[in-house]
């Protein structure tokens, strides 16, 4: 998609400089910086309880944050979550059911590209199917008659049809079969190759150190540890870390 190749692999595409997270009067996220380029996918490590999930709500404006945030030099500290995705930051939460499951999967994805030109719409829509093949086979299906993985998968589809230029993810593995795991893995190198930007944050390390370039660990809302691909082939060091920081 034209969008997703609009960059230079590797220019810096989100750049989150001060970010914190809260609810009400309780921070959960303390002043992390971070930065995503084109063409990478940074993996957001920690355990359960890290903050993980709140960073990327605050990132995509669903939960009450602070800091500087650039999306292609544009900043999006004004603007409202739907406001940011129309930017092009493109956001899947944690939960199952981030689809509408009374609709069909066509009517489903009829939905995530209503932010697209619709002079586009046809081939975006096109782009996203040879991603996910079997979303094609199951047009006609209601979204809620969907296995989980194949509901994540119309998910990410609906998201991608707004055209991002960041695609953000929180624990897109989370009870998935291999086979489906798989098919994300080279979902995200596909995306990549076209320019994309991705966050995303995993548990799994077998995943994490499959689909990322780079790492971030997070620990009671703070980054603690970072590091490049050679960091997440090392198991050992990544588990103890995850000891150090629980």
């Amino acid at each position: 998609m034209n969008a997703w190749a609009n960059h230079m692999l590797g220019i810096p595409l989100l750049t989150a400089r001060s970010i914190r997270a809260a609810y009400g009067r309780i921070q959960v996220v303390f002043d992390v910086d971070l930065e995503v380029r084109s063409g990478e996918l940074l993996g957001l490590l920690g355990p359960n309880g890290a903050g993980k999930s709140s960073l990327l709500g605050s990132l995509a404006g669903a939960v009450r944050g602070g800091g500087e945030l650039l999306l292609d030099s544009q900043s999006l500290k004004s603007l409202a979550a739907h406001q940011r995705a129309a930017q092009g930051l493109a956001f899947v939460p944690e939960r199952r059911r981030n689809v509408f499951s009374a609709m069909t999967v066509g009517e489903n994805l009829a939905l995530g590209l209503r932010l697209c030109q619709p002079h586009r719409r046809a081939q975006v829509r096109d782009r996203i199917l040879k991603l996910f093949p079997i979303l094609q086979e199951r047009m006609g299906a209601t979204a809620g008659m969907l296995s989980g993985g194949e509901q994540q998968m119309l998910a990410i589809a609906m998201a991608l049809g707004k055209e991002p230029s960041v695609l953000i993810l929180d624990e897109p593995s989370q009870g998935l079969a291999p086979i489906v795991l798989d098919v994300l893995q080279r979902t995200f190198e596909a995306l990549k190759q076209e320019g994309l930007a991705l966050l995303v944050a995993e548990q799994n390390l077998a995943f994490a150190a499959k689909i990322s370039d780079r790492y971030v660990v997070l620990s009671h809302g703070a980054i603690v540890a970072s590091g490049g691909k050679e960091g997440l082939q090392q198991r050992g060091a990544l588990l103890a870390a995850y000891m150090d920081v629980e």
